[in-house]
């Protein structure tokens, strides 16, 4: 299945499949999402996915089932 996926505050959408690592499909788009440890526990990848209270680590997710659209905001975190 299909799902769109917006990357905020950039603007930038990509069509991706459900299950795809979330930071392979930012790098397709070409968004850069900062990264630390790649294991999700320096908490450098944090993303919000919109309509989902807390925020995700990029690194260890995928692209969720159950939506057609999907937006992601990315942190603005100069130290990363």
């Amino acid at each position: 299945m299909s799902v769109s996926i917006q990357f905020l505050p950039d603007g930038v959408s990509v069509e991706a499949e459900v299950g795809e690592p979330l930071l392979a499909v930012a790098d397709r788009a070409g968004v850069c999402i900062p990264t630390g440890c790649l294991m999700g526990s320096c908490h450098a990848c944090e993303v919000d996915l919109e309509g989902q209270a807390d925020p995700i680590c990029a690194c260890i997710s995928a692209v969720p089932p159950g939506h057609d659209r999907l937006v992601v905001n990315l942190y603005v975190d100069p130290t990363w």
